[in-house]
């Protein structure tokens, strides 16, 4: 197994084939998958912010979701971007959670606020409205380009060799795939109507 970027990426068995051999039991297969894509999932957590034992709690979630999905994904070589979604799907429902726990047991008055804790709150409103609707034009993007920019976005970042390693895709192609993302996301509705308004709007 080489280390590129301090990114472990084994140059073995395909994707589709370790897939294949862990859907019948093989467990030195599915030791190939957790070993090859381990690092992936800690770098998502750590683009999250997530504390260690946050990030353990993600990282055992997504294998044990993996276990139960493993003989029904439809296509096996995608395994890195659909790992790359659950895994942001976790640390997205991790976050929430810590924030619903302080927000239950805290009253808050409104009228108490100062006026630069109220510049405050209208900005984290405006942020998590941005969130929300880059998420959605996101969800709109094709499954193989959703892979191709959640790894382009991956903390430490990934060269496009080792997401052509991944992804078994040409590094040539990775570019393309990622301007048209971008032009596809920016003329998403949700995110258009954001950036029509602009700041001040």
């Amino acid at each position: 197994m080489a280390v590129m970027n301090g990114i472990q990426v084994s140059d073995e068995a395909p994707v589709a084939e370790l897939v294949a051999r862990a859907s019948n039991g093989d467990k030195l297969a599915w030791d190939g998958i957790v070993d090859r894509y381990s690092p992936l999932i800690w770098a998502i957590c750590r683009k999250h912010k997530l504390s260690d034992a946050d990030a353990e709690d993600v990282g055992q979630t997504v294998w044990l979701i993996l276990v139960n999905q493993l003989g029904k994904l439809r296509d096996p070589a995608a395994l890195p971007g659909w790992l790359a979604v659950t895994t942001r799907r976790e640390c997205l429902r991790v976050l929430r959670a810590a924030r619903r726990r302080p927000m239950a047991s805290l009253s808050l008055d409104i009228e108490e606020l100062s006026s630069a804790d109220a510049a405050e709150t209208d900005e984290g409103l405006l942020l998590a409205e941005r969130s929300a609707a880059l998420r959605t034009a996101y969800s709109g993007l094709p499954p193989g380009s959703q892979q191709v920019i959640a790894l382009l976005i991956a903390d430490p970042p990934l060269s496009y060799g080792q997401i052509s390693s991944i992804l078994g895709i040409p590094v040539g192609s990775i570019g393309p795939v990622r301007r048209r993302s971008l032009e596809k996301l920016r003329r998403h509705p949700a995110l258009a109507a954001l950036l029509d308004a602009g700041p001040g709007s």
